[in-house]
């Protein structure tokens, strides 16, 4: 569990498209085994620390014609940021997919003194 010991405590969220590969027959649509998408996420501004960032599916249209397999994570998050991956594979068809997430953390103070 990540405890919060101040009392600025930010919210930051966001909205990704993350591919659309139906259009143009990307590999997504029309590959094959392991398939991945990462895009790089910058927050509004930093946090003091890494926060902890919750990913979810906002539209994930796939093919009917196969297994549905999918994993989405947050990786490699720091204060600033983090990777938003997209990964399926087998024989599994995605045409396009969204993805929202939403970080929470502690905020740096004006009023906090650095010692180093």
């Amino acid at each position: 569990m990540k405890k919060l010991r101040n009392h600025l405590i930010g919210v930051d969220q966001g909205y990704v498209s993350l591919f659309s590969d139906f259009e143009d027959g990307g590999e997504m649509w029309t590959g094959e085994g392991q398939r991945e998408v990462r895009r790089s996420v910058t927050f509004s501004e930093p946090f003091s620390a890494a926060p902890v960032v919750h990913v979810g599916l906002a539209l994930w249209d796939i093919d009917h014609g196969a297994n549905q397999r999918a994993d989405l994570q947050a990786d490699g998050v720091t204060a600033d940021g983090f990777d938003l991956v997209f990964r399926t594979w087998g024989d599994t068809r995605v045409a396009r997919l969204h993805a929202t997430w939403l970080a929470i953390g502690e905020l740096t103070s004006e009023d906090q003194w650095q010692v180093d």
